[in-house]
């Protein structure tokens, strides 16, 4: 694993939309495994995986990834 991080929120969007990691790695034409990797922080995706992340969900790519932690939901950063 590469010492800069990559941070995402993969496993946040799966989950809302019900979506299992089977089903998404077939959709990106990726091992189911690599989708559990991607999640856990063990793999940083090539740019061309990450954007087609961010089109398979219709989002940013910098909704999805980052270099530095997301902040969790419910956190005192957050504005009301």
């Amino acid at each position: 694993m590469s010492s800069e991080a990559i941070y995402n929120r993969i496993a946040m969007l799966r989950a809302e939309r019900g979506i299992s990691r089977r089903e998404l790695a077939e959709a990106l034409g990726v091992h189911y495994q690599t989708v559990g990797y991607l999640e856990r922080g063990e793999y940083s995706p090539s740019l061309h995986l990450a954007l087609r992340i961010s089109a398979y969900f219709e989002v940013a790519v910098e909704v999805i990834f980052a270099t530095a932690p997301f902040p969790r939901l419910g956190s005192s950063s957050e504005t009301a």
